[in-house]
């Protein structure tokens, strides 16, 4: 794994991509919501923040859970960002498969086709880490499912993981706020992919799609032309 970890990284994209707007989802301390620097617009969601950053004017932290931020029903995030689309997403919110899922779907209706979506807690370093329940002080749960799905069930999308501390994160480019394969097949994909083993996961450069760690590595990713990703299937269970 790479000294430079995803907090760098995260800067890094706010650096490079200057969006217009950015939302986290799981802000807790305020660590990576802080990276959002004026002008963008910047909404960090967590149900009990306990934010220790001063906080730009620009940015605000929406006491809710995903769901209820992300429902069609609740206003409040739109009005947050004033109508506009989501130039960067950050997914760091509860480490389960099925939670991640919603949240992209939630998100990737707010996005544009030229947005980024980064997923943490991707890559992690055994079993006990990447358990639904924790038992670990680092734990990222099994959101390493997601990124298997996406690259199987969307392989419009552009997919890769990038090899940093603590658990990885993987950047999806290539959105469509239109598609609604994941939301239409949304059971289907919970009842297959949640109960999967942590031994699915034999292959994760591939499995993964793993890239180097490094902002170098990052910078790619983002500027890179669209192609079309390969689904990599998993190991039987």
């Amino acid at each position: 794994m790479s000294a430079v970890t995803y907090l760098d990284l995260l800067r890094a994209a706010h650096g490079h991509l200057r969006p217009s707007t950015y939302v986290e989802v799981g802000t807790h301390e305020g660590d990576s919501l802080v990276l959002a620097r004026p002008p963008t617009i910047a909404v960090g969601i967590d149900p009990a923040p306990t934010v220790r950053h001063p906080l730009p004017a620009a940015t605000t932290v929406l006491e809710a859970t995903s769901d209820e931020a992300l429902a069609a029903g609740d206003g409040r995030l739109d009005e947050l960002l004033g109508g506009r689309a989501v130039d960067l997403v950050f997914v760091d919110g509860l480490h389960l498969f099925e939670v991640a899922l919603r949240d992209v779907i939630g998100l990737e209706r707010r996005c544009h086709p030229g947005s980024t979506l980064l997923l943490h807690d991707t890559l992690p370093d055994d079993a006990e880490m990447a358990a639904r329940e924790r038992s670990t002080v680092r734990w990222s749960g099994d959101v390493w499912k997601l990124v298997l799905c996406l690259r199987e069930e969307r392989p419009d999308l552009r997919v890769a993981t990038l090899d940093t501390p603590p658990a990885g994160l993987t950047v999806v480019r290539g959105l469509d706020p239109g598609s609604d394969v994941l939301a239409r097949r949304y059971d289907d994909l919970c009842e297959r992919w949640v109960p999967m083993g942590f031994d699915a996961l034999c292959e994760p450069a591939t499995q993964l799609g793993l890239v180097p760690g490094d902002e170098g590595s990052l910078l790619r990713l983002l500027d890179a032309r669209p192609e079309i990703s390969r689904p990599v299937r998993p190991a039987a269970r």
